[in-house]
């Protein structure tokens, strides 16, 4: 079985990011190398999320607003807190907890580090130089197991950070070509292949959400990932100045790097990934397990203050206020004006497509952050669909050690909030199939493109 390869995650987390280096980035040969490959697609819709956790706007940043920093039993055991981030919009409830002052009013001294890439946060985050850290949902799950480059290194997700918000971006020279039905990019990829030239995608890390919607959208048009194109790791503030340089032909990456690509005329949306699963996990919160068990008050310390800043940001009236912080150098490094339209729902496909998406990035509506066990099941089944485990992983034993509800729902309930209950309905993606995460490896053996062992 061929094992993708991963970053190895030399990079170094810094106080405030490199600008994106405009011209430079990967020699073509360096690109090409660091592969996985991708793709069956899907629109889901999760049907209804059982017991949502909606909390008002006007709770958050409430001084009356519950607070465990005041008595000594719930004060955090470690107060003084680094956290990761990577420059993302979805980054915002992090930095948005930091600047409105709510790490500090429950107990933690917080100081927020941007890291070079997910490597980087993975190794960080590892080795005790941050205690908690903005992360793609696959990463935990990666560690924990020991895959893809990841030392064994159990992490948990008692917190998720965010839905949707992600594209699918694609060189200008493509458009009125290929848009949201992969299919018409294969006789492309196919003449490319058969020219000795394949095609070059590019995602953020391996086991990541970018990695997973570029395989699922290449496969959804009968395109396997790891043998008819080069499937490449680039960093997310890099993806525009690889592009530009005519490194890659498409890329999926967060925001605001699709909107970026557009405002410089390099590239368009050929899909958002709210269209291809709808009200799909992204980004999450994570710890080491070991941090974990030592530290409970700080964990629960650090997901109140989250919870105020999800119900914040989920205000659209903050929008522009929320735009305007994490768009600093210190955080994305990007005009705000780039970050606030799709964080509005106002998607300018950069191809003539305009559209007004209800499913923009959401932070804490239709139960956003409660860790779902199901959604750590997807992801396993999609390792086990690539060929990144030899054999059916131990779906229910994964998920429920990596996605700890348990802290979740005791830190909203010393909140007073109603934290909503574990959800097991089914899933539908855009190219039809069904996830039933009663019978994960049902789904994981059911592509007609995989890197299935005979």
């Amino acid at each position: 079985m061929r094992k993708p390869s991963s970053s190895n995650g030399s990079d170094r987390l810094a106080s405030t990011p490199p600008a994106p280096a405009q011209g430079q980035g990967l020699g073509r040969r360096d690109f090409l190398q660091v592969g996985l490959g991708a793709a069956a697609a899907g629109l889901f819709g999760c049907k209804s999320e059982a017991a949502q956790t909606e909390g008002t706007a006007s709770a958050a940043l409430s001084s009356t607003a519950p607070s465990s920093s005041g008595a000594s039993s719930s004060a955090p055991e470690t107060p003084d807190l680094r956290f990761g981030m990577i420059a993302l919009t979805d980054c915002s409830p992090i930095v948005i907890a930091h600047e409105k002052g709510l790490f500090k009013k429950y107990g933690i001294n917080s100081t927020v580090v941007k890291g070079a890439s997910w490597a980087a946060i993975r190794d960080s985050l590892s080795n005790g130089d941050i205690h908690a850290t903005h992360m793609l949902i696959g990463m935990p799950i990666a560690s924990t197991m020991g895959l893809l480059g990841s030392p064994k290194k159990p992490m948990i997700i008692p917190w998720m950070l965010n839905r949707n918000g992600q594209a699918i971006t694609m060189q200008k020279k493509f458009k009125g070509k290929v848009a949201g039905d992969a299919k018409a990019l294969k006789p492309m990829v196919d003449a490319a292949k058969a020219a000795g030239t394949p095609m070059t995608f590019a995602m953020t890390f391996p086991p990541g959400t970018h990695a997973m919607w570029m395989r699922y959208y290449l496969a959804s048009g009968g395109i396997h990932p790891d043998k008819d194109v080069a499937l490449v790791t680039v960093p997310p503030a890099q993806m525009v100045a690889n592009m530009k340089v005519d490194k890659m032909d498409g890329f999926c990456v967060g925001e605001p790097w699709n909107a970026r690509a557009i405002a410089d005329d390099i590239g368009y949306t050929a899909i958002t990934t709210q269209e291809m699963w709808q009200d799909h996990p992204e980004k999450v919160c994570a710890f080491t397990e070991e941090f974990a068990e030592k530290n409970p008050k700080t964990v629960k310390a650090v997901l109140k203050a989250l919870y105020e800043a999800s119900v914040w940001l989920d205000d659209l009236k903050n929008r522009e206020e929320q735009a305007a912080i994490v768009s600093r150098p210190t955080y994305i490094n990007c005009p705000p004006e780039l970050i606030l339209g799709r964080l509005l729902g106002d998607y300018d496909y950069g191809d003539g497509r305009k559209k007004k998406d209800e499913f923009y990035m959401s932070f804490h509506a239709r139960n956003c952050n409660f860790p779902q066990p199901k959604f750590a099941s997807w992801w396993l089944t999609q390792f086990r669909r690539w060929g990144m485990v030899d054999a059916p992983p131990d779906y229910t034993g994964v998920a429920s050690k990596v996605m700890r509800q348990d802290i979740y729902q005791a830190a909203l309930k010393e909140l007073g909030v109603e934290p909503g209950v574990q959800d097991d309905s089914p899933c539908k993606l855009f190219d039809g199939s069904t996830f039933d995460p009663r019978d994960p490896e049902a789904y994981a053996t059911s592509f007609a493109v995989n890197n299935l062992e005979a």
